[in-house]
């Protein structure tokens, strides 16, 4: 029998398994005594960081990014091929990064344990990815340069077909990015197995037999499996496959799933030394995973396919994020009719492939498109991707929707590259990170300053001590008991005041306004007063993150009041009134839902 051909493996689980399950919340002493597992089986290469993986360890878990590298190697071996990833000119971030800092990205995964980066842009525009590439080469590093996939929804035409990826590949070779593997990288699972198998195809045939190519897909839409084995068959050298309890769904096809559909073939899951994986030490390393995350919330959409994923590419790793995040603000209900704006919101933003940060800012739009009204509210990143702010889109955006994100934000239109605009930006140097810091009295080293240029305040607030976790574990979520007597609390909004309510059997127990005091307790038909007040409320659920004023202020129609972050944005709110602070009913640090109090105006 002829010896079969080994498709290597990289173990996503550690970096896109748990980005795509838990959020990117995991705790590094949870997960770290698994590795070896994984190792035992066969395993050479793991995806351990980068990504969101990164910034979600200093927001999240009060955890340094840079010690999970140092363990994650320690443990792995300095033979493992250790991988993270990385968004071109976007580096770990979600804002476009300067020349220092995309040097200093590569300088430091290097030192922490790194072997390759795979390194992409969601725009495949070649000019935000050629200085990464040369930093992470001249860091070291392997390069993995990617093309980022998806289909576009049914009806939608422009770009994303083969013919575009190996015009996309051919731009970025003419261009002479190095590169020492080539991936095809599809987020959100969209893309179709014709059109996969034709892409892997044309990128052979463009590069020849001798280069490394892998496929990257997830299960979210129920076809990467069938993705994968068409990748295989077109030659594809390499798959990205996860474990218990980390596949499927919103992740990628299981590695046993994958092994089983390689029966019969003359193809075999295993390692970059040609050695086939120990299929029952990867069933024993699922088990050993399985039971070290056993305390962790999985949502429900995280293992379920989703037949409308194809109608709104939303990838796996941003799904579960903002379904979570809606979730802790409340509003998951919302969550159909912003997937239903998906599609319109892509096909007028230039089809750029929807994976980080590029899907973040599509999710954005449509969550604004909901809860302000269509295009009444243009997101901060939506809309500097439509003026160019991040490269070029691979199709003209929509016109009016140009016209509406210049005005609302302020902005003209630009054709400038990307990182000679971040070059310019003082906020992106190491000169203003190192003030940053001697003003908190923190350590200036390389790490330190890349914390704060890539974290921004959180990234301060981690190095002083001040952070705070927030993982989701399965006993946070339990549903909580019902009060003695089953009371219940609700808030509503009369005439723009907001009055909170506990209703017991029917009847209202006791009616608070916003500042707390009680206006009445028991009876069933205690009065909702009601008249104009100046109290500003909460547009919509989030955190209270910015109050721009104090008791006593004097403030002016249209002045800032507030500052909201919700979905990874922050929302300004303003005064509808001339008059004074008289009280500030929700504090810094506060989540609000939507009609909640923020501040109260007197005339």
């Amino acid at each position: 029998m002829a010896k079969k051909k080994i498709i290597e493996v990289m173990d996503t689980s550690y970096r896109d398994g748990f980005q795509s399950v838990f959020g990117a919340r995991v705790f590094m002493k949870d997960f770290m005594s698994t590795v070896q597992s994984a190792i035992d089986a066969g395993i050479r290469r793991f995806e351990m960081g980068g990504g969101a993986r990164f910034q979600a360890l200093f927001f999240y878990l009060n955890e340094n990014a840079f010690d999970m590298m140092d363990e994650f190697r320690r443990v792995a071996g300095k033979d493992a091929i250790l991988q993270t990833l990385s968004r071109g000119v976007n580096y770990v971030g979600l804002d476009t990064g300067s020349r220092e800092i995309i040097d200093l990205h590569a300088k430091l995964f290097k030192k922490h344990g790194v072997t390759t980066i795979r390194n992409f842009d969601a725009l495949n525009d070649v000019r935000n990815i050629e200085y990464s590439a040369k930093a992470i080469k001249d860091a070291g590093l392997n390069h993995e340069l990617t093309v980022t996939v998806m289909d576009l929804p049914p009806g939608c035409v422009g770009a994303h077909d083969a013919a575009f990826y190996a015009k996309t590949l051919k731009s970025f070779l003419d261009a002479g990015v190095p590169y020492d593997s080539i991936v095809f990288k599809d987020a959100s699972g969209t893309a179709n197995p014709r059109k996969v198998f034709e892409t892997i195809a044309a990128a052979r045939k463009l590069l020849g037999d001798d280069a490394h190519i892998r496929y990257h897909t997830h299960e979210t839409a129920g076809i990467g499996l069938a993705c994968y084995l068409a990748a295989i068959e077109a030659g594809a050298d390499g798959v990205d496959l996860d474990r218990e309890p980390v596949s499927g769904g919103t992740a990628h096809t299981d590695i046993l799933v994958m092994a089983h559909a390689l029966r019969g073939s003359r193809f075999a899951l295993g390692n970059h030394l040609d050695e086939e994986l120990n299929l029952d030490k990867v069933l024993e390393s699922e088990t050993i995973l399985k039971e070290a995350l056993k305390d962790y919330f999985i949502p429900p959409e995280a293992t379920q396919v989703s037949a409308i994923i194809q109608y709104s590419p939303m990838p796996g790793g941003a799904l579960t994020a903002n379904t979570q995040m809606m979730r802790d603000n409340n509003c998951l209900d919302k969550f159909p009719a912003v997937i239903a704006q998906m599609r319109e919101v892509v096909e007028k933003g230039g089809f750029g492939t929807s994976v980080t940060p590029v899907s973040q800012f599509y999710f954005q739009q449509a969550f604004n498109n909901v809860m302000f009204g269509k295009w009444n509210k243009i997101a901060d990143g939506y809309g500097r991707m439509v003026l160019g702010y991040f490269g070029k889109t691979p199709v003209a955006p929509d016109p009016e929707i140009v016209k509406l994100a210049s005005k609302q934000l302020n902005l003209p239109t630009t054709t400038e590259n990307a990182i000679d605009i971040a070059d310019r930006d003082e906020k992106k140097s190491s000169k203003w990170a190192k003030e940053q810091l001697a003003a908190n009295n923190l350590e200036t080293s390389d790490e330190n300053v890349f914390i704060v240029l890539s974290c921004g305040d959180k990234g301060i607030k981690f190095l002083r001590g001040e952070a705070t976790g927030s993982v989701r574990l399965k006993s946070d979520v339990a549903p909580a008991a019902k009060p003695a007597g089953g009371a219940e609390d609700f808030t509503i909004v009369v005439d723009n005041q907001t009055y909170f309510v506990k209703v017991a059997e029917g009847k209202i127990a006791e009616l608070s306004a916003a500042d707390g005091s009680k206006i009445a307790s028991g009876g069933e038909n205690a009065p909702i007063p009601s008249g104009k007040s100046h109290t500003i409320a909460a547009p919509m659920p989030g955190s209270v993150v910015k109050i721009a004023k104090n008791v006593g202020d004097r403030v002016k129609d249209g002045e800032l009041i507030a500052t909201l972050e919700a979905m990874k944005m922050e929302n300004e709110i303003f005064s509808d009134s001339n008059g004074v602070i008289a009280s500030i009913d929700a504090p810094v640090g506060t989540k609000v839902q939507a009609g909640q109090a923020l501040v109260t105006i007197a005339a």
